[in-house]
């Protein structure tokens, strides 16, 4: 087992999944590696400004990675990423 995260850490993942659009758009990440913030905008019918700016904050929260293909950026989970859908997703069952 790797070393423990401080509180601090904790706080900022935490954080970065406290709305409702970025549960949405990670839980839709999950699903759809590699999905682009149009197809993310059209899929949960968002407003593209309000979904790109979530997206940041998820990167910052170190839940996903961005990786940029030309003018296209894509979107996949990162590994603390995996863990909270795995986290979540056991919330929704309850």
């Amino acid at each position: 087992m790797g070393k423990l995260k401080t509180s601090k850490q904790l706080e900022r993942h935490f954080k970065g999944i406290a709305n409702h659009w970025r549960l949405d758009i990670i839980l839709l990440i999950a699903k759809k590696p590699d999905i682009s913030v149009e197809e993310i905008v059209r899929t949960l019918d968002g407003n593209e400004k309000t979904i790109a700016e979530h997206t940041r904050r998820l990167t910052i929260a170190g839940l996903i990675n961005k990786t940029y293909k030309g003018r296209n950026v894509q979107h996949i989970l990162s590994p603390y990423g995996e863990k909270f859908v795995s986290f979540i997703k056991t919330f929704q069952q309850t």
